[in-house]
């Protein structure tokens, strides 16, 4: 049976070995889907995120607007390189959401690019989708009281 065993457990191993590297591979390139004014309606307005490249990193602000227009900024991210891995190192403004996060990709498959703090109270998982020109969805997930929870943000180009 050990025989057996060890053989799996290696091609696992390797497996994800693998999958983590592919994933450090990318370049800001490969990030240039996210790049300008993306819009996501809400029960009480929208939210707006707006993502700008720079020499060797991305930023972006999102903002959460109300029905009269008026906005509040929500949270700020830099998405950069720390010691060759991306990160996605993102800094909150809103009430029960305020400090600095910084989550490390760990995946980036068929246009999906996943990034991972284990440690964090939620979300533990923060993922962008490239769904083409026209539509990018994100969404969070994550552990919260012993419940899996994911939440969805469906997002328009605007720009």
């Amino acid at each position: 049976m050990k025989r057996y065993l060890r053989p799996t457990v290696l091609l696992i191993t390797m497996s994800l070995c693998s999958l983590s590297l592919l994933a450090q591979k990318q370049s800001i390139n490969n990030f240039h889907f996210l790049l300008g004014k993306w819009e996501m309606k809400t029960k009480s307005g929208k939210v707006v995120e707006r993502w700008v490249k720079h020499r060797d990193s991305l930023t972006a602000t999102s903002y959460q607007f109300d029905a009269k227009g008026d906005s509040v900024l929500t949270e700020a991210v830099v998405l950069k390189k720390i010691d060759g891995t991306w990160h996605y190192c993102v800094t909150g403004f809103e009430k029960g959401n305020e400090g600095k996060t910084n989550f490390k990709l760990v995946s980036s498959e068929n246009n999906v690019f996943t990034f991972e703090n284990k440690q964090h109270d939620f979300p533990q998982k923060i993922s962008y989708q490239n769904k083409g020109q026209a539509e990018l969805l994100a969404w969070i997930e994550g552990n919260i009281n012993g419940q899996q929870r994911k939440i969805s943000f469906p997002y328009l180009r605007r720009e």
